[in-house]
C-alpha cells in the first residue's frame, strides 16, 4: 500500500529536565516510529518559536516537555501551525527501564488506541481524544513501521486526570500484559492556537505544584502550632492544680505519738578516750632502730 497519512511528530524538551524525563522522551520515540528528535530548546526562547522548529523539521504535530524549578514537568501537545494545543502537568512518571515489566512488543509495530467512555461525553475530552489519535497513532504503511498490531495505548480518565498505559496483546488468549512506560496527565488549559492563543478550556480542578507544596507546609505548621497549644494548656493545668486543701482532723486519729526522752545536761567534760597505737608499727620502728645501731657498731 501507499503511505498516505504523512503525520510526523516532533518530540523534544527544554533545558533543565532530569534523567527520568529524558528516558520517558526516549521511550516515546521508540514506541512512535513516525516521530523525530531535536536538540533541547533554551529557556529564554518563547514557545511560539517551536512552530518554526517544526516547520524546519517538516513536522505537523509536536510533543514538548517543559521543565520548571528542576522538579515540575509540563507536557505540551500541539497541532502545528493552526492549533489547538493542550498543556498538561505530568505526574507519576515510570519509564521502561524502571518498571522491568514482563511484556514486550515488536519495535515499530502499530498500536491500538483505547479510550475511556468519558472522552465521548464532554466536549473538551472529545477534542483531546482527536489530538491523541492524530499524535500517538502510527500511520499505515509508514516506512519505519511494521505491519503488525501487538500492543495497546490506553487513555483512562480517573480523578480528573488522564492515565496513560501501554499493554502487549498476547496471541494465545488475547490477554494484556503491561509494557510501559506509564504516566498521568493533569490537564491545565486548552488553547485555540499552537502554543498560545485564546483559552478554550481551563481545568477548575487543577492545583499548581507550588500551591500543593504551600498547603503541605501550612498543614505541617498547623500540626506544630496545635502541639504547642496542647503543651501550654497542660502547663496551665499543672499550675492550677496546686491548691491548698483544708486539714482533715480525722487524719490524726490513728497516729500514736512517740515517747519523749528526758533531756540530760552534762556539767562535767567527758573523759578523753586513750589513744591506742598500733603495736605492729611500734615493733617495726624498734627493729629499724636496732638495725641502725648494729650497722654503726
Amino acid at each position: 500500500g501507499k503511505w498516505k497519512n504523512k503525520e510526523r511528530v516532533l518530540i523534544f524538551s527544554s533545558r533543565g529536565i532530569n534523567f527520568r524525563t529524558r528516558h520517558l522522551m526516549q521511550d516515546l520515540r521508540t514506541l512512535m516510529p513516525h516521530s523525530k528528535a531535536d536538540t533541547k530548546m533554551d529557556r529564554k526562547d518563547q514557545l511560539f518559536v517551536i512552530n518554526e522548529v517544526c516547520e524546519m523539521k517538516n513536522c505537523n504535530k509536536c510533543i514538548f516537555f517543559e521543565a520548571k524549578k528542576k522538579q515540575d514537568l509540563y507536557m505540551w501537545l500541539s497541532n502545528i501551525p493552526q492549533g489547538p494545543s493542550a498543556k498538561f502537568l505530568v505526574q507519576n512518571v515510570h519509564t521502561l527501564a524502571e518498571l522491568k515489566m514482563t511484556g514486550n512488543c515488536l519495535r515499530g509495530s502499530r498500536p491500538l488506541l483505547s479510550f475511556d467512555p468519558t472522552f465521548d461525553k464532554e466536549p473538551h475530552y472529545a477534542l483531546l481524544k482527536e489530538l491523541f489519535i492524530q499524535i500517538f497513532s502510527t500511520p499505515q504503511y509508514h516506512p519505519k513501521s511494521q505491519p503488525f498490531v501487538d500492543h495497546v495505548f490506553t487513555f483512562t480518565v480517573t480523578d480528573e486526570r488522564i492515565w496513560f498505559r501501554n499493554y502487549q496483546i498476547i496471541e494465545e488468549d488475547a490477554s494484556l500484559v503491561e509494557i510501559g512506560p506509564r504516566f498521568v496527565l493533569n490537564l491545565i488549559k486548552i488553547f485555540q492556537g499552537s502554543f498560545g492563543g485564546p483559552t478554550l478550556y481551563e481545568n477548575p480542578h487543577y492545583r499548581s505544584p507550588n500551591m500543593h507544596r504551600r498547603l503541605l507546609r501550612l498543614s505541617v505548621a498547623a500540626k506544630f502550632r496545635e502541639k504547642q497549644q496542647v503543651k501550654e494548656v497542660q502547663k496551665v493545668k499543672k499550675k492550677g492544680s496546686k491548691v491548698l486543701l483544708e486539714e482533715d482532723p480525722t487524719e490524726v486519729v490513728f497516729e500514736t505519738p512517740a515517747e519523749e526522752k528526758p533531756v540530760e545536761i552534762q556539767l562535767v567534760k567527758p573523759e578523753s578516750k586513750p589513744i591506742v597505737k598500733d603495736k605492729k608499727k611500734l615493733r617495726k620502728i624498734q627493729r629499724k632502730k636496732q638495725k641502725k645501731l648494729f650497722r654503726t657498731e
